[in-house]
Parts: C-alpha cells; structure tokens; sequence
C-alpha cells in the first residue's frame, strides 16, 4: 500500500496510526469518575506516608531495601 501511494513505510505506518487515533471514540470522563467512586467505597490497608516516601526515595538512590 505504501508503494502503491509512492511513500516510505514509515510515513504509511504514521499515517495510518494517526487515522487510527482520531477514529478512536472519545475517552468518556464519566466511566473514570463512576470507577474512582466505585474504589473509594473500599478500605485497603495503607503504609505511613512519610515511611512510603522514604522507602521511594531509598530505591531512586540506589538505597538498600526494608
């Protein structure tokens, strides 16, 4: 097909996956909200924060692990 419209593959492909894109149905903001209201109904046991962030920041730098 690329041949066919005289360009690389690499320009089909981008088109192509641009056409795709703009085809593809809008994301739906209100099946985000109704799932973020579903999972705050739910108790999940958590970390402390400031241990959490620590224990982060401790892996960015190479720190050794809990």
């Amino acid at each position: 097909m690329a041949r066919a419209r005289r360009m690389s593959l690499a320009e089909w492909v981008r088109q192509a996956l641009q056409l795709a894109r703009r085809s593809e149905p809008g994301r739906d903001y209100r099946k985000k909200l109704e799932v973020v209201r579903a999972a705050v109904q739910h108790e999940f046991p958590s970390g402390d924060i400031e241990t959490m962030l620590e224990e982060i920041e401790n892996g960015y730098v190479g720190g050794t692990r809990p």
